[in-house]
């Protein structure tokens, strides 16, 4: 019987593969009594739900539309959750409850929020750049193309902001200047003398002359919006040679990741940022980590102890099967 709870939020929620990555790292762990459930859960849901826990839950994991409804109940504990106001992780400390309200019958927990969607995909690229043997000086020369101007990709501009290789971003939208946010993040962050521009997504010669000089691409739209961008590969004479990170992983690969390799460039597929962004949710809502997962994670992960590489493959595998 489980005694630690923990779940993954959000509408719709049926495809979430979350609790394969979750209950798999359990059980690398040895965690016989913890166990990781999904619960479809909308704006209008949240308040009724957290108010329902009671303290056998340990944490949860935020998906759309619920990353910014989270903030109110809980205190930004990582830099990326305080500067982007986003947080798809929520970890409860009851040893800071509070029983002065009835609306919360079990009591109030202290809730501390994390953002690991950027250092999830930080990782999955510098996964990336060890498998394909690839080493970038961190002297801020290189580009990236963001694709779309969500959340996600806001998350994505902030990942970008954290490879010190990395000296301009370079954004494209069907609407562009929609989401000032991202210009924001790389001028705080990047400290180049013209870090960001946005292009308009159907600016053909624009996205493919960015497209060819970026280092790393990431797509963030997500469904087949992105498979106008594969066509215009496809049709074109244009060469890519970075490495794309495209957050759907469904199909898979998908026609944006055909259309990259096979003008030259490297793709990994959106399992890879989930995996990552899962793995330091798992290290939080544990208490393994219990402070700000912070951009030298990966340098944490490989500097920590064999156990965590073997949590690492325990989820790989469970994702690899499922998918």
């Amino acid at each position: 019987m489980a005694n630690h709870h923990c779940a993954v939020l959000g509408k719709p929620i049926a495809h979430s593969l979350s609790p394969v990555l979750h209950n798999a790292a359990y059980q690398a762990l040895g965690l016989a009594e913890w166990h990781y459930d999904k619960h479809e859960v909308g704006e209008d849901d949240l308040d009724a739900f957290l108010k329902g826990l009671d303290p056998s839950w340990a944490g949860l994991s935020l998906t759309m539309p619920l990353k910014k409804t989270i903030q109110p109940y809980g205190i930004p504990s990582n830099l990326w959750a305080k500067e982007l106001h986003i947080a798809n992780t929520a970890v409860f400390d009851w040893s800071k409850a509070t029983y002065d309200d009835q609306g919360w019958p079990h009591g109030k927990p202290g809730i501390r929020l994390y953002n690991t969607d950027v250092v999830g995909i930080q990782l999955a690229f510098d996964n990336a750049n060890r498998e394909f043997g690839e080493h970038h000086k961190p002297d801020r020369s290189l580009n990236a193309l963001i694709i779309g101007n969500g959340n996600t990709a806001t998350s994505a501009a902030a990942a970008c902001a954290m490879m010190p290789e990395i000296g301009h971003v370079t954004v494209a939208a069907r609407h562009p200047g929609k989401n000032p946010g991202l210009n924001d993040v790389v001028d705080k962050f990047i400290k180049t003398n013209h870090p960001y521009d946005e292009i308009g997504l159907d600016d053909v010669a624009a996205l493919t002359a960015v497209a060819g000089q970026a280092e790393y691409a990431i797509n963030t739209i997500p469904g087949h919006a992105a498979d106008g961008v594969a066509e215009m590969l496809v049709d074109g004479t244009a060469s890519v040679h970075g490495l794309l990170l495209d957050v759907v992983y469904d199909p898979r690969p998908t026609k944006l990741m055909k259309a990259w390799r096979n003008r030259g460039g490297r793709a990994i597929g959106g399992e890879e940022m989930l995996l990552y962004q899962a793995l330091v949710q798992v290290l939080l809502m544990t208490g393994i980590w219990d402070t700000d997962p912070p951009s030298d994670a990966d340098q944490r992960l490989q500097d920590t102890t064999t156990e965590d590489d073997h949590l690492e493959i325990a989820m790989r595998k469970a994702l690899e099967e499922a998918l």
